[in-house]
């Protein structure tokens, strides 16, 4: 009965899993063309024999170096280039980069993510253009980039927990430093661009609100992404707020935080935190941001033919919420 049982949920994750690859992506999307080349910087760079290999670098890619290398703060070109060739011929970051090209390989995974996005996006904002997308290895220095242009990862942050080096932060954050976090908060990122928010109003619901939406807009243009790697919590923290949803909503409401407008109060649920003591010990950080992405879904569901692109547009936070009819039941 054991090797049956076993042979069958063996049958049910490869369905499974087959069925997410896929994702039911409409056809309608699949087909919107898009361009999607990643270029790995870190290898040319690297490869830099002199500093006349380094100033060659600095002037192929000059979007590159002026927004990720902030090539303007540094004195003269001979500091700049006198800098990168230090870091390039560093044994330490040469290492560094080698483990990041063991890591992440030839990117493929990376390249059919965004590809997927990159369609998502076009689909609901047709005027959209796929940035550029590059790599880097800085020695831990930046993460991410993301203009309307330029797409650079730092693929050193997250090479994982084997790296020799690892990003200089608490260990909370640090556990959202790998690669499959990583894409999704690119496009966190990205999702400023489209976000409409009304900026003077602060309260903990319109911060709840604004946050959510940003989390359902990297859902709607990354559907095959768990919402474990979207939000950054771990597969146990999502189950238990999930389970204690009605709990916690409960805290917001009994509190009377939902209009609190004090920074020190809203940083607490929606700021960096290893857990929210107020509501449990055991409770991850950010919780006011998982409410809010699931009163953004409530909203959506009740709303069917509002659109991601009217959602993103829609700096009413109150209506959102007022319509989303949000109240899960204390279990």
């Amino acid at each position: 009965m054991y090797h049956r049982l076993l042979l069958l949920a063996t049958i049910l994750l490869l369905f499974s899993c087959k069925k997410k690859a896929g994702c039911d992506i409409p056809e309608e999307i699949e087909r919107i063309p898009v361009t999607v080349e990643i270029e790995r910087l870190e290898k040319p760079f690297f490869a830099a024999n002199s500093r006349q290999d380094i100033s060659t670098f600095l002037d192929s890619n000059p979007i590159f170096t002026e927004r990720f290398l902030q090539r303007k703060n540094y004195p003269s070109d001979s500091a700049v280039i006198n800098a990168l060739y230090n870091l390039a011929s560093n044994p330490e970051l040469q290492k560094l980069a080698q483990e990041a090209d063991t890591t992440f390989g030839d990117m493929a995974t990376e390249k059919q993510q965004l590809e997927t996005a990159f369609k998502h996006i076009k689909y609901y904002y047709p005027e959209f253009s796929e940035p550029q997308v590059k790599t880097f290895v800085s020695g831990l220095n930046q993460d991410l980039l993301v203009s309307d242009s330029l797409l650079v990862f730092g693929i050193d942050f997250f090479i994982g927990k084997d790296a020799s080096y690892r990003p200089d932060t608490y260990d909370y954050i640090l556990k959202r430093y790998e690669r499959p976090n990583m894409v999704p908060a690119a496009m966190l990122l990205l999702s400023n661009r489209f976000n409409k928010t009304n900026f003077l109003e602060r309260s903990l619901l319109a911060e709840m609100v604004n946050t959510g939406k940003a989390y359902y807009f990297v859902k709607s243009i990354m559907p095959c992404a768990p919402d474990s790697t979207i939000i950054g919590y771990s597969g146990q923290q999502l189950a238990d707020v999930h389970h204690n949803e009605g709990r916690i909503w409960a805290h917001f409401v009994e509190q009377k935080l939902l209009y609190e407008k004090s920074p020190f109060v809203v940083n607490k649920y929606i700021g960096e935190r290893p857990n929210t003591p107020e509501i449990d010990a055991t409770s991850p950080g950010r919780l006011g941001t998982w409410v809010g992405w699931q009163i953004v879904r409530r909203y959506m569901e009740r709303n069917p033919k509002v659109t991601l692109q009217e959602l993103m547009a829609e700096d009413d936070h109150q209506k959102i919420f007022n319509e989303s009819k949000y109240k899960p039941e204390k279990r």
